[in-house]
């Protein structure tokens, strides 16, 4: 176990049961790259601060709740984890010799290299998506998603598992009222608005590797951090999808990836 890497840690979650199977001790990591207008931890973008850690003191700290995780493991987020290759490689391999299942959550940004070996050493991938339109991604984040599907066949070439996450934002990554300001009427009505996300759907469909899909509702519960912070928060007027459009998303993604249960 090394003790000369060091990685810079936001902040800690002890007991998440959201970012990954059972419950699991969570490890926000210092920095992104990504400016994604969505964020809800803005904070966490600069890579400078954080709370400087070794591989041995971040492990040592994990096993005080080994007892409390075992039903789950440790989840590696940020921030873009994968900034800290090298940390998260060695963390990772530690946690594994303890028998901790590791999952990291990453938006792929860096596919190559130690940030590579780490992303297919961890036994779960939590992969964003932010758009399934490379130019809006870019508009949206400051990059397109290539490396994210890039990380996703390395992924599906190894047989390692994925989680998909895909944040619906009205009027960007989904079409969730007509023009008029109405819910749609019906799922049929909705898909003709929404080819994008349903291929997107489609798309993910087609790795064997993918064992869920997550569609998130946007929400403004960060919002007070950019305030805070200073930085502009763009998606002021964005108002929460619409509950019938979310219903429809959620039964595409059911009638796609399950066809005999829907």
């Amino acid at each position: 176990m090394s003790t000369t890497i060091k990685g810079y840690v936001h902040s800690v979650e002890t007991l998440g049961a959201v970012d990954g199977p059972g419950l699991r001790f969570v490890l926000f990591l210092q920095g992104c790259p990504l400016r994604c207008k969505f964020c809800h931890n803005p904070d966490t973008w600069r890579f400078e601060g954080g709370e400087e850690v070794t591989v041995k003191e971040q492990v040592k700290q994990i096993l005080r709740y080994k007892n409390y995780i075992k039903s789950g493991g440790v989840t590696i987020s940020g921030g873009e984890p994968l900034r800290q290759a090298e940390f998260v490689l060695e963390l990772t391999r530690a946690l594994h010799e303890e028998g901790i299942h590791v999952a990291i959550d990453t938006s792929g940004i860096y596919c190559e290299g130690a940030a590579l070996e780490a992303a297919m050493e961890a036994d779960l991938i939590l992969l964003d998506i932010k758009s399934f339109d490379r130019e809006k991604a870019k508009a949206l984040t400051g990059f397109t998603t290539d490396h994210a599907w890039q990380l996703l066949e390395e992924r599906q070439a190894a047989n390692k598992p994925v989680w998909i996450r895909h944040v619906l934002v009205p009027k960007i990554t989904i079409i969730d009222k007509k023009t008029d300001g109405s819910s749609f009427e019906n799922e049929e009505e909705w898909k003709s608005q929404n080819a994008e996300l349903v291929d997107g759907m489609r798309r993910l469909n087609t790795y064997s590797c993918i064992e869920r899909v997550d569609l998130l509702p946007f929400h403004k519960m960060g919002e007070f951090k950019y305030e805070e912070l200073h930085f502009p928060y763009e998606l002021k007027e964005t108002q929460e999808p619409d509950e019938q459009a979310l219903a429809f998303a959620e039964k595409t993604l059911l009638e796609i990836r399950n066809p005999d249960q829907a």
